[in-house]
């Protein structure tokens, strides 16, 4: 119950790489409502950079690998990027895409937020990988079983044939972690298909 509202906590976090009419305006403060779980333990999820960069790119690409794209890499610059998107979560605590130009330098973004400490690093991917569950490989927005893109935005983009890096980062505030990862070139594109 606690990973599906978690789910539910991190849900349509993705933003389109152009704006999508109907789908999430560019100007938006699009973000799930809050919802903080309780930590199931005392004892807190292991964390350190060596073991952000394994467990990202493993659940990435395990992922891809599932349907036939090539591996991501690490990019320091993209994780320097997500770094400091974190940050900027955690020290206001807000919950909301970054905003950025459009154009062959936006990065692609995946969010997810959850109880400081509470998580292991292959739960958080694992909520956004989960989402293949309702994801049909149609052309962007209208991938989703559910006829919401924003139900499979964040799967959507780990699987997006087109991207190539990733970079991730983890901040952290007194009650909540917040993951960023960021993606080059950014998937999600309207009209194409993630592969």
């Amino acid at each position: 119950m606690a990973t599906m509202r978690a789910l539910r906590h991190c849900l349509a976090s993705l933003m389109l790489l152009t704006a999508c009419t109907g789908c999430s305006g560019a100007d938006d403060a699009y973000g799930p409502e809050r919802v903080v779980e309780a930590r199931r333990s005392e004892a807190a999820a292991p964390r350190g950079a060596g073991l952000l960069r394994r467990a990202m790119l493993d659940g990435h690409n395990r992922a891809r690998a599932a349907v036939g794209v090539t591996p991501l890499t690490w990019s320091d610059t993209l994780a320097a990027h997500a770094q400091a998107y974190a940050d900027q979560l955690a020290a206001s605590g807000r919950f909301q895409h970054a905003e950025q130009p459009q154009g062959p330098a936006r990065e692609g973004e995946n969010l997810w937020t959850g109880t400081r400490d509470a998580y292991a690093l292959s739960e958080m991917i694992g909520h956004w990988v989960a989402e293949r569950d309702q994801f049909v490989n149609l052309a962007t927005p209208a991938f989703s079983r559910t006829g919401r893109w924003e139900d499979v935005a964040h799967y959507s983009q780990i699987v997006w044939r087109g991207s190539r890096q990733v970079g991730c980062a983890i901040a952290s505030n007194r009650s909540d972690d917040y993951l960023v990862c960021r993606y080059s070139p950014a998937g999600n594109v309207v009209g194409q298909r993630a592969f």
